[in-house]
């Protein structure tokens, strides 16, 4: 009962030690964001004087421009990938065709591959093809990725077999089976992955800033990079802008948690 007792108050210990170090950074951003310029690294948990005006002074800095571009952004990457990750992983995990074996390794080995081996070639296709500076450049080299057609296949191998072979006996098509039966039911993997892209491309700096040369096209993480690099960096408008970019993800995910959770419980190998 007592070794019970430790150990409960072990874990207990652990979980507000990780929770601390997991949310006391958010606090010192989202309080330094409201202190004077000149107070921001007074090391202070509680501002002597509660302002605005980093919020102001980042909202002037054409920050809704460079907002609606990461929305832009990370909205496309999200919904095109879902629809063409889904399709990848029903034909892998459901179609019988030659070499879907090898199809499915070659994909895997992708993962493999760091993207700073790819960047220059990448940079070089979409320069030839005129994308620089344009919202097709960013979006669309970022669209293929084998983890999204991975855990698709993978939760498409966990449907019964009794599903599709009564649709085909109704007279559904391959793809009435897919959009009418499979899309329908994988969506706790689907909202898994949703998050995960958004996240991932809303963090999104090293592609972007190569792609999006000129001021207009700035995503926000190259807006804030470039903020940092003035010689009289307001640096209470930095933090603001960091506690505006991080705000949507949060919400996202505190709201969409009970979906992650399950969709990571369902998309284990078959």
């Amino acid at each position: 009962m007592r070794d019970s007792k430790k150990l409960w108050f072990v874990k207990l210990f652990a979980a507000i030690a990780v929770g601390f170090c997991i949310l006391f950074p958010i606090y010192l951003l989202i309080v330094s964001s409201l202190k004077p310029v000149e107070h921001v690294f007074d090391m202070r948990l509680i501002p002597r004087e509660i302002t605005f005006e980093g919020y102001t002074l980042a909202l002037n800095e054409s920050f809704g421009r460079y907002f609606l571009n990461s929305v832009i952004v990370a909205t496309a990457v999200t919904i095109v990938a879902l629809i063409f990750h889904a399709m990848a992983g029903y034909s892998l995990a459901r179609l019988k065709f030659t070499g879907k074996k090898v199809v499915f390794a070659l994909i895997l080995s992708t993962m493999m591959v760091p993207f700073s081996v790819l960047m220059i070639p990448l940079f070089i296709l979409v320069k030839e093809l005129g994308w620089l500076n344009t919202y097709a450049g960013i979006i669309i080299p970022a669209i293929p990725h084998a983890y999204g057609i991975f855990l698709f296949r993978q939760f498409f191998l966990t449907m019964p077999n009794d599903l599709q072979e009564a649709a085909s006996i109704d007279g559904c098509t391959k793809f009435g089976i897919f959009v009418k039966i499979f899309l329908p039911l994988s969506k706790p993997i689907t909202i898994t992955l949703a998050v995960a892209f958004f996240i991932a491309n809303w963090n999104n700096y090293l592609w972007p800033l190569l792609i999006a040369q000129k001021q207009e096209m700035w995503v926000l993480q190259v807006a804030i990079a470039n903020f940092i690099g003035r010689t009289d960096t307001p640096w209470n408008a930095v933090l603001a802008a960091g506690v505006i970019t991080v705000l949507p993800t949060m919400v996202m995910f505190f709201v969409l948690q009970k979906y992650l959770v399950e969709g990571i419980k369902m998309s284990g190998i078959k």
